[in-house]
């Protein structure tokens, strides 16, 4: 159940939290938006009106074989997902041929400088109010507590709000997409580690971590997972630990090895979820989702993402990973079948991206209908 360990040396400090002017800017009444109440985070199996991903591997961070395999790696996402709904992927300048061959012509490419392919994390997190109007929050990402360079990542959320025509809600919290799992009724799940981490939010207690959620996101109710600090570059995002299904179903990880840091975090994690009850006051029905007992070698490492728990919801279908344990990959396909029903369960190859510590969720960003 790794994730990315710092893979690259180099972190320059960006401008801070602020966030540029997006190439088609976003609404000005930004301000006067966030300041009214009502802002909604859907449950990501609502319809999607697109999905946004980019084709971030640079050879500094991943290296010339990795980052070759996990450019095909996005492209073959991609094409799965643009076969149900819309994909637009930012690509730099530079690789925009190589984007152009490997993705085809049904994802839509815009050129945006761009640090990295976590679009989870760089992207807006995208919120409803009841009459139907999108705002896209930006959660000032800063290179997940200044580990990585982030100069242009800091730009996306701006870039992709405006491209997506859709207010800027701005925030006083920095954290990032895969750090928060939400249910679209009022309840999240979220990791200590990440998000009150100090190289994030110095000072920021739950209380007033739960205040601004609920301004931005409509969460009424945390459920709080402890996580682990400095075991990756996130610190434990909350979407490699816990995934919600359906309204009151979470599936969650386990690690099976007794000599992991994670054994006993991810215990700790399903005790918590077992005992929980969500803003409505239902116990959760949790599932466990095992991870693989072994992996292909190829781009097997000590960061290899080796879980099942970073799936992506869009319309119609869960893209998944699969991981050559045929066991263990059809035991996921049918927990999803079963928690997914009317959607197909599509088990993508994404071995190069799971090598850079990251799995489907962490490159995708849905924009709701």
């Amino acid at each position: 159940m790794q994730r990315r360990h710092f893979l690259s040396g180099a972190m320059g400090l960006a401008a801070g939290a602020a966030v540029g002017l997006p190439a088609m800017p976003a609404s000005s009444a930004s301000s006067a938006l966030a300041a009214g109440a009502g802002w909604r985070m859907p449950d990501e199996g609502e319809r999607h009106a697109a999905t946004w991903m980019a084709f971030g591997a640079n050879d500094e961070v991943w290296g010339k074989r990795l980052k070759a395999g996990a450019q095909a790696n996005l492209a073959r996402i991609a094409q799965a997902i643009a076969s149900v709904e819309p994909v637009h992927m930012l690509v730099n300048e530079e690789d925009y041929d190589v984007a152009a061959r490997l993705c085809g012509n049904k994802v839509k490419l815009l050129v945006q400088p761009i640090d990295d392919l976590w679009m989870r994390d760089t992207g807006p997190v995208f919120v409803r109010k009841a009459g139907g109007a999108l705002a896209g929050v930006n959660f000032n990402f800063n290179g997940w507590g200044e580990k990585q360079d982030y100069d242009d990542d800091a730009l996306v959320a701006g870039f992709v709000a405006g491209r997506a025509g859709v207010a800027v809600l701005e925030s006083s919290l920095v954290l990032e997409g895969g750090g928060i799992e939400v249910d679209g009724q009022g309840t999240a799940i979220i990791t200590e580690s990440c998000v009150l981490n100090a190289n994030r939010n110095p000072g920021v207690g739950k209380a007033k971590c739960e205040q601004e959620l609920h301004r931005l996101l409509g969460i009424e109710k945390v459920i709080w997972l402890p996580g682990i600090a400095g075991q990756d570059i996130t610190d434990g995002h909350t979407d490699f630990y816990a995934r919600f299904c359906a309204p009151g179903v979470v599936a969650a990880g386990f690690e099976n090895d007794p000599a992991s840091p994670e054994r006993a975090v991810t215990q700790r994690h399903l005790d918590i979820l077992r005992k929980a009850t969500d803003a409505r006051g239902r116990p959760l029905q949790v599932v466990v989702l095992p991870g693989p007992g072994q992996v292909r070698p190829q781009y097997e490492n000590k960061d290899f993402a080796a879980g099942y728990i970073n799936f992506y919801v869009c319309n119609g279908a869960v893209l998944c990973p699969e991981f050559g344990d045929a066991a263990a990959d059809r035991n996921t396909r049918a927990i999803l079948r079963e928690h997914f029903p009317g959607r197909d369960i599509v088990q993508l190859n994404i071995d190069a991206i799971a090598a850079g510590g990251g799995g489907i969720h962490c490159t995708t960003q849905q924009q709701p209908a």
